[in-house]
């Protein structure tokens, strides 16, 4: 079976995914990736996206380790390639 990207899902957003840390998906682009986990696992998708389909400002995305840019979420990615999802926790 051909590399698929692999999307890490924090703690407090594995309600939806039943307790999965990682999905492997279909998905060329971070957005795709995170979409399929959306399809996938209803509910998971409006922790992440906003109403009109933007990131939330509690989310960071990052590919490989590396922290992208909420406007590189449409940017292609590789099979190989690992999305990790970070729910920003607020403190008080």
């Amino acid at each position: 079976m051909p590399a698929m990207p692999l999307v890490r899902i924090p703690a407090p957003y594995r309600g939806p995914t039943r307790g999965a840390e990682r999905v492997e998906v279909e998905g060329s682009t971070v957005r795709g990736c995170v979409q399929a986990v959306a399809d996938a696992f209803p509910g998971f998708g409006e922790q992440v996206f906003d109403a009109v389909g933007d990131v939330h400002r509690f989310v960071t995305l990052f590919v490989n380790g590396v922290e992208i840019d909420r406007d590189a979420i449409d940017e292609p990615i590789e099979a190989s390639d690992e999305v990790e999802v970070l729910a920003a926790i607020a403190g008080g």
